[in-house]
């Protein structure tokens, strides 16, 4: 996002012309505002190439091809003059990231959201197919992520289903590993080289790695024609259905219909684009271009604040002020107010040791990572990962940022107070609470402080994308929004939440969970705090523990129930064992991990279908026990778990592609009193008394 520089039009069309969005080789893209104050993205051809009638030619192309595309995929062409001056183009302003730089901003896609890009992109293949088009340049540039989902960009290149290629033989007009391989050698290109394009484009999307690599150009290019893509990281699942639309021959990729149907998205994963990191950064562009588009000519008053204008539009922007009715910008990095939050950091993934290259031997356990002693206070809650650091509570109070890399301090915060807890805020800051009840807020990659907010908190409970949730000093339950920092409700509940910071919390689907001491479990609508639905006595000590996955909510305790997290309506309910020494029964905390479910009941981990309750567990012979409190980590290849018992511990490794091998145990814990493992980017993170390690996987 750019200011107006001289040269630049004032108006154009109906247009009145606020800012520039981008620019490339042909022209320039400007915010645009109509009379009614409808924004649109304005498109103009260079002045020097306005009189190029080939060029220009293309420009009307452009807009007659994305006109004629019907369906809600594709960004609509508002208005066009392609006669005299200036050629332009107006079309819909999509107000989200693109493709490309939300994987940049907040990592690869999950599953279920690949599983929709792939599905509703394959939408809009058909409808740009069934208009006689083939869009040649689809990537991740060209592909914009909105609340109503993904929209595709950009037919400067796209032609008539039978119109040959633009450019003579070995001059590709698309971005090097995106093209099909007959566009790449300049032959005939079909709809099936889209088809290409989206295989190559969901790699990018599960991976955040292209999926042919080449130190240059020829290189890339080569690869796509006589290489392999590289789907190595793409999840399993997902791969057998992302190869076959990158095959060679164009008659062996499938047609689009059936890349939506094979895809199948779970039930609600068309609501990814609404929630998470990414809905976060859609709602901040939104409010921007609300704020751009809705003062006078576009210059804000001086009630308007500076640093919410255009930060939300494009990522290391600038703001618009103004004094005496001229305009004047001012640099983001200097005056970025509290609730301007920088993107998450890309996450460092640590390499997944194979025993087969010699990176261990089978049967002794390989070094830790790293591991500090003396790094974590003695009353610290479980560590943090976020991205690039872990969180934990500092030795000599306060909270520290740790590198996820090799351990050391990156930053720490002597006023939050530890065993209030800590949370992330979609991967960019860490909230807490200091001794007075305040919520803190600060960057996560680097300490800077954030926003506060006066909410008499005794501990947190759990965030989501608009608010964080605390237990007041009162014992109440607060929500205070993450866009302003004000309270926006407080209820009380029926419900024992005990103290030091004994109850818990999760918020997802609408509905904020919490575990309480006595043993209930309620959810609290976010909007207002009204109950929507409890479950009682689900344990007796307490210890009830829940995960979500989209609607699945998992509950343990003295049973292990699956329900919907926004009705409460139990899905399923598994059957408790009968242990035959009469010990009662209890399932440890919930791991949902893809499609599975993990948990431990009694001693013995178990993996169900989280469709079905359906599942294994792992004894071994009587080989492997895990302490019921344990977390269970699936990390690599490996399900995690700790056995303890009076003096020592170990952590079990369970090998989840080979179920006849017997697990390894590594024996690491000392203190077999105060533990806890979480994982993440392929490390294990073991809190084992005031020690914290990060341990490799498998």
């Amino acid at each position: 996002m750019k200011p107006l520089e001289s040269g630049d039009p004032i108006r154009l069309g109906p247009y009145r012309i606020l800012a520039v969005l981008g620019e490339g080789g042909m022209g320039k893209v400007y915010v645009g505002q109509d009379g009614e104050g409808h924004a649109a993205a304005v498109k103009v051809l260079h002045p020097h190439l306005a009189h190029d009638p080939n060029l220009s030619q293309r420009f009307v192309r452009e807009a007659q091809m994305a006109r004629a595309v019907g369906g809600g995929a594709v960004a609509r062409v508002l208005d066009a003059q392609t006669e005299g001056g200036r050629p332009w183009i107006a079309a819909e302003f999509l107000t989200g990231p693109t493709l490309s730089d939300a994987v940049r901003s907040h990592g690869p896609l999950d599953e279920p959201t690949v599983r929709a890009l792939a599905a509703s992109l394959a939408g809009a293949l058909r409808d740009i197919h069934a208009a006689g088009l083939v869009h040649r340049d689809l990537k991740p540039a060209n592909i914009v992520l909105t609340a109503t989902g993904p929209r595709v960009i950009d037919f400067g290149i796209a032609r008539p289903e039978h119109g040959l290629t633009l450019t003579a033989t070995g001059q590709v007009p698309v971005t090097p590993g995106y093209g099909a391989p007959e566009q790449v050698l300049g032959q005939r290109v079909g709809p099936s080289a889209d088809v290409f394009s989206l295989g190559a484009v969901l790699v990018y999307a599960a991976t955040g790695q292209h999926a042919y690599e080449g130190s240059h150009v020829a290189a890339v290019q080569y690869e796509v024609v006589h290489g392999e893509p590289r789907l190595d990281r793409v999840p399993p699942a997902l791969r057998p259905l992302i190869g076959p639309l990158l095959a060679r021959d164009p008659a062996a990729r499938p047609l689009p219909d059936v890349i939506a149907h094979s895809f199948a998205p779970p039930r609600g994963a068309e609501r990814a684009w609404r929630r998470g990191a990414i809905a976060q950064d859609i709602t901040t562009r939104e409010h921007s271009l609300h704020r751009l588009t809705t003062v006078p000519g576009g210059v804000a008053p001086r009630s308007v604040s500076r640093r919410r204008l255009l930060t939300g539009l494009a990522v290391g922007g600038s703001v618009l002020a103004v004094g005496g009715g001229s305009a004047a910008w001012w640099s983001v990095a200097n005056r970025a107010g509290p609730f301007d939050v920088p993107p998450a950091v890309p996450v460092p993934a640590a390499a997944v040791l194979d025993a087969k290259k010699g990176d261990y031997v089978l049967g002794e356990t390989p070094e830790p990572l790293w591991s500090i002693s003396s790094a974590v206070a003695a009353d610290a809650p479980a560590p943090l990962p976020v991205r690039d650091v872990v969180i934990v509570g500092a030795p000599k109070g306060g909270i520290a940022a740790r590198s996820v890399v090799d351990g050391t301090v990156r930053w720490t915060a002597a006023e939050a107070v530890a065993t209030n807890r800590y949370l992330s805020l979609s991967d960019r800051l860490v909230a807490a609470a200091d001794a007075e009840g305040t919520l803190v807020t600060f960057v996560a990659s680097t300490g800077r402080p954030k926003w506060t907010s006066p909410a008499d908190a005794a501990w947190l409970l759990a965030a989501d994308d608009e608010a964080v949730y605390v237990v007041t000093k009162d014992r109440r339950v607060r929500s205070i929004g993450r866009s302003e920092g004000r309270i926006r409700w407080t209820v009380s509940v029926d419900a024992d939440l005990g103290k030091d910071a004994a109850s818990r919390g999760l918020a997802a689907q609408g509905r904020l969970v919490v575990t309480a001491t006595d043993g209930t479990v309620l959810a609290l609508d976010t909007a207002d705090g009204r109950k929507a639905w409890e479950r009682r006595e689900q344990s007796d000590d307490g210890r009830a523990a829940v995960a979500v996955s989209g609607r699945t909510l998992c509950v343990t305790g003295k049973n292990l129930s699956v329900v919907d997290v926004v009705d409460g309506k139990e899905l399923w309910k598994a059957e408790n064992p009968k242990p035959s020494n009469g010990t009662p029964v209890f399932w440890g905390p919930p791991t949902i991990h893809g499609d599975h479910l993990y948990a431990t009941v009694v001693t013995l981990p178990v993996r169900l279908d989280l469709r079905t309750g359906r599942g294994t567990d792992w004894n071994f012979g009587g080989l492997l026990e895990c302490d019921p409190p344990s977390p269970l980590v699936v990390q690599g290849n490996g399900m995690w778990s700790v056995t303890v018992n009076k003096t020592e511990g170990g952590i079990n490794v369970v090998d989840l592609s080979s179920e006849n091998r017997p697990p390894w145990v590594f024996r690491v814990i000392k203190n077999p009193i105060r533990y806890w493992i979480t994982g993440d980017a392929n490390r294990v993170f073991l809190m084992d008394g005031t020690t914290l390690a990060a341990l490799p996987v498998f």
